[in-house]
């Protein structure tokens, strides 16, 4: 098949036409061409998706079977690719989130919650990531003639990870010495691989479903201990992990989810964030590696980077200061001790 992917160079983007390219479709690539190398074997096209006339470029004398658009975060800019795609493509594969879905993750997510109230032609002023994504759901179906797939991933890891959060606690284990770890090491995750999800949307799209599925991977595939465990024993790492309690960091304005990767105190704001079914896509086919799998393959990818050129993440830091690291696990020792 012929194949589009919006974006295409980083990470999900990336997995997805690693995975076209393995199942013998041919790809285009649809990017501004500056942030990252495109992928060998792909035709790339350079260009704004928020510029008209460079989708109009791009659509020009062209047509795909499947678009694949992993990079629309503002409901317009949604629309209006949708709109310039319409009659190019068969089946147009949108990539959302599970924050889209209504009160996630105050609540569970499941195939019956809604979606967040955001217009299909809403800018970036008006919600926050979650509401936009709703919004750009909306845009897409309205947007474009033709098979809309919709998929909401949860958390998702994987080689060529820029939002670096599995890079990040590979990179501060492989240094070894006490290692600041967060809250409860028994609370189970729900962790999906970049590479699960083009496979099990490439199934779908293949087909021409036109569906929308949450695509995570199954509750508690791992801990938070389990998940630590694993990235100690990947490095080869003498590391010891001090367990922290969550008011403790709180105390210590340690800064959720961005300090401490995927770290957020015991709340009804958050305790159900890895509660999201996935028994629709489980029905439809999705099948999920190992956890132990995608952590040994990110630090094979990460590895041969050198440690002074990593970026852990494109828009937030994540990771902790080694002082502030120091500073907290040197109170917790006095707490702990009496002093």
């Amino acid at each position: 098949m012929r194949v589009l992917v919006i974006g295409g160079s980083a990470f999900l983007g990336r997995a997805f036409v690693t995975e076209a390219l393995a199942r013998g479709h041919e790809v285009t690539t649809f990017n501004r061409g500056q942030s990252y190398p495109d992928v060998p074997g792909t035709e790339a096209v350079h260009g704004d998706r928020e510029v008209t006339a460079d989708l109009e470029r791009l659509v020009e004398g062209r047509q795909w079977d499947i678009v694949v658009d992993t990079s629309a975060y503002v409901p317009r800019v949604a629309g209006e690719s949708a709109r310039l795609l319409s009659g190019h493509a068969s089946t147009y594969v949108f990539v959302s989130s599970v924050s889209a879905v209504r009160d996630f993750p105050a609540k569970p997510a499941t195939d019956s919650s809604g979606l967040w109230d955001c217009e299909p032609d809403a800018g970036p002023e008006d919600g926050d990531y979650g509401v936009l994504k709703a919004g750009c759901e909306r845009a897409v179906e309205q947007g474009f003639a033709g098979n809309v797939l919709i998929i909401q991933p949860g958390l998702i890891l994987g080689p060529h990870e820029n939002v670096a959060r599995l890079p990040w606690w590979l990179t501060r284990i492989s240094l070894g010495g006490r290692v600041l770890a967060s809250g409860d090491p028994s609370v189970a995750m729900q962790l999906i691989d970049a590479r699960d999800i083009a496979i099990f949307s490439y199934e779908q799209a293949e087909k021409g479903v036109s569906d929308r599925f949450m695509v995570t991977g199954p509750q508690g595939n791992t801990t938070y201990g389990e998940w630590l465990e694993l990235c100690r024993q990947v490095t080869g790492s003498d590391a010891e992990f001090v367990w922290v309690e969550d008011q403790f960091l709180v105390d210590h304005e340690v800064k959720v989810w961005i300090e401490l990767p995927l770290w957020a105190p015991a709340g009804p704001d958050m305790d159900n964030f890895w509660k999201v079914s996935t028994s629709k896509a489980e029905a439809a086919g999705l099948r999920c590696r190992p956890v132990a799998e995608t952590v040994r393959d990110t630090w094979e990818w990460l590895k041969e980077i050198p440690v002074s050129e990593r970026v852990f993440g494109r828009k937030n830091v994540h990771g902790i200061a080694p002082e502030k690291e120091s500073a907290i696990l040197a109170d917790w020792s006095a707490r702990e001790s009496g002093g």
